[in-house]
């Protein structure tokens, strides 16, 4: 493959996840008022056990620096999403947790974006394409992140 080829695929990769990522937040905003960073945070929430998550962990999670995070959270509690509550065994631990409605919204929101994900990714691409497609990220995730070493 020459250069200009292998340029060229690699932006199409990113041309193609930037324009469906683009309609998927769209439609989250429209429907719930969810800035992407919120809908993730919400999202990871949702999955947790007990529905929280240590702030710093989940800041590092959402690859958000500490102050962003803080100001995510703050729009979180205001909107009555989340709260905060102190770890019973550790003063340094502070959780990010669902409320109520908090829970509710992430459900829906979660489940709205099963339904555009189903529409934009598997109906043009099928089930196989689209389980390859998150198996070759998932890949690319593992071989280039910090922790990995670099392939030669």
């Amino acid at each position: 493959m020459d250069d200009d080829e292998i340029v060229t695929w690699w932006g199409l990769v990113i041309e193609g996840y930037h324009v469906t990522q683009e309609r998927l937040m769209t439609e989250i905003a429209k429907r719930f008022d969810l800035a992407p960073a919120s809908f993730d945070i919400l999202v990871r929430l949702i999955r947790s056990p007990e529905h929280r998550l240590p702030m710093t962990r989940l800041a590092h999670e959402a690859a958000l620096s500490s102050g962003g995070f803080t100001k995510v959270a703050d729009r979180l509690t205001a909107a009555g999403l989340i709260e905060r509550q102190p770890c019973e065994t550790d003063r340094r631990i502070t959780y990010a947790v669902l409320t109520d409605h908090g829970r509710e919204t992430a459900q829906q929101a979660r489940q709205a974006c099963a339904e555009i994900l189903r529409e934009r990714v598997l109906a043009p691409l099928g089930t196989e394409m689209s389980a390859s497609l998150a198996e070759a990220m998932r890949t690319l995730r593992e071989s280039n992140s910090g922790d990995a070493e670099t392939p030669r």
